[in-house]
């Protein structure tokens, strides 16, 4: 029934669209979460594509059998038709009883785990702890197996980040000799497979095949005009640093010339000229034609690490910081990256405009002030704190304070006290409680000054003193006027 197939794959990518949009109209709160939603969404995508190819082979009708289905519904008996699908049905469901029937309106919804699950378990399962959710690589497989490989210097995991994708000399100290064999070819393979798969699982929703199509073709350009770093024609290539001198049979670079003429001379030297000049025949044309397949697949690996240049120097520095971490402290970290919103520094203006866009989408009419979740108080609650009527303060700016308990508050504030010393008021402040006028202020201010001027006054005059010549005078001035030898 063909018929059915069509009409059951248009809603299956009518739901699929569905799906999509929800996801995208979800805000991930951390990396993990985000990753989650991509990759259901790579999923989604993929399905589409599947389905979609269906319904375009089911429409152009290469064997005419949706033709045929057709002509029998509109021309036939409607009746006879219908029970002869019904039958068919109803022995399809006889010989496969328990067949399961796809719901399509419960299959792409977001279903909640388990009791004991964790909702992003295939998240957890995808990344290992030193990738950190892909926010950093773990190459310590393939720092191994370079170790392993002939001729290689013995660097440390720090070091190794540093030069992994680097496979020209001086950097790299494997010989063009040792180079051709299954071992080295073994590990460039390895490398450029986890860096595939690294992209992947951390970009799901990116054209993978068209950016390795990308870097094959600049490969082929690159291999047709002998231009490949460390696989040039040896004739005309330069493989030193553009300093000093290069020797081609040793594969060295020499920085005095006086060296260089000395280690001609050498046994090492001569060896290697005679064993270079025997193989000169037979590596002129069948091996390149061998090694172009092989360096093919290795320099997509390449041109993904080039690509990801950047986050293996990141990859770097946090191997140096979590050297210094004990383990505890891991654990707590990897916590908080569970806990804590997403900062992957690209997208954070995107989600500053998101939180915008949701404080406008907030129903707020009556322009009632928010709790702690953000959304407004209840209008009951508005009216018993009293919080529409406006209380002023000219003291504090004319700012005006919502509600009593607000007003009553600011007294105590440092806004308030500090208008008040602008004032000149810098004693007594809780004498001016209520007031909020400038005018009024002053006022009080400067009857304080004068009841303490008056009451200094009366304290000074209390104890009269009477001088040689009967003149009657207050004690204090009495004693001035005595130390001045006045009296």
């Amino acid at each position: 029934m063909l018929l059915e197939d069509q009409r059951f794959i248009h809603e299956d990518l009518e739901r699929l669209e569905q799906a999509v949009a929800d996801r995208v109209a979800d805000k991930p709160r951390n990396i993990r979460e985000k990753l989650a939603n991509e990759h259901e969404l790579a999923k989604f995508l993929d399905r589409i594509e599947v389905q979609s190819k269906r319904l375009l082979e089911i429409y152009k009708d290469a064997d005419g059998l949706r033709e045929k289905e057709v002509q029998s519904i509109s021309t036939g008996d409607q009746f006879e038709e219908f029970y002869t699908q019904l039958d068919e049905i109803k022995d399809f469901h006889k010989r496969y009883p328990n067949e399961p029937v796809d719901n399509l309106e419960q299959a792409y919804k977001r279903h909640q785990p388990a009791e004991g699950e964790s909702s992003h378990m295939e998240i957890d399962n995808m990344f290992t702890g030193e990738e950190c959710f892909g926010q950093y690589m773990d190459l310590t497989t393939n720092h191994e197996q370079y170790l392993n490989l002939p001729g290689v210097k013995r660097l440390n995991y720090v070091q190794y980040l540093d030069v992994f994708d680097v496979f020209t000399p001086p950097t790299m100290s494997i010989k063009r000799k040792d180079k051709i064999s299954d071992k080295y070819f073994r590990y460039v393979g390895e490398v450029a497979t986890y860096l595939e798969g690294f992209f992947k699982r951390v970009k799901p929703l990116e054209d993978f095949d068209a950016l390795i199509a990308s870097f094959d073709e600049e490969f082929d350009k690159q291999w047709a005009a002998k231009e490949v770093p460390g696989w040039a024609d040896e004739q005309t290539a330069t493989e030193g640093q553009g300093e000093g001198i290069w020797c081609a049979d040793c594969e060295k670079d020499f920085s005095n010339e006086n060296v260089y003429r000395n280690h001609l001379t050498g046994k090492k030297h001569i060896r290697a000229a005679e064993a270079r000049k025997a193989a000169g025949t037979s590596n002129e044309n069948p091996q390149p034609s061998t090694n172009k397949t092989t360096n093919s697949s290795s320099r997509e690996g390449f041109e993904g690490a080039r690509c990801r240049r950047a986050r293996a120097s990141s990859t770097r520095r946090n191997v140096v910081r979590r050297q210094g971490l004990t383990e505890r402290e891991r654990q707590m970290e990897r916590e908080a990256l569970m806990a804590e919103p997403e900062s992957f520094g690209e997208g954070r203006g995107g989600d500053q405009s998101d939180d915008e866009e949701d404080k406008e989408k907030i129903y707020n009419p009556l322009n009632l002030p928010l709790a702690w979740d953000g959304k407004p108080i209840p209008y009951w609650l508005y009216k018993l704190h009293g919080l529409g009527v406006e209380y002023p303060c000219e003291i504090c700016g004319n700012y005006v304070y919502m509600g009593r308990r607000a007003f009553d508050k600011h007294f105590s504030e440092a806004n308030h006290i500090y208008g008040l010393k602008c004032l000149g008021i810098t004693a007594n402040t809780n004498l001016f409680r209520e007031i909020t006028r400038i005018e009024d202020a002053m006022r009080l201010w400067e009857k304080l000054e004068q009841d303490r001027k008056k009451e200094r006054d009366s304290r000074d005059n209390v104890v009269q003193m009477e001088d040689a010549e009967g003149n009657v005078m207050p004690e204090r001035i009495y004693h001035d006027l005595k130390k001045q030898g006045i009296l």
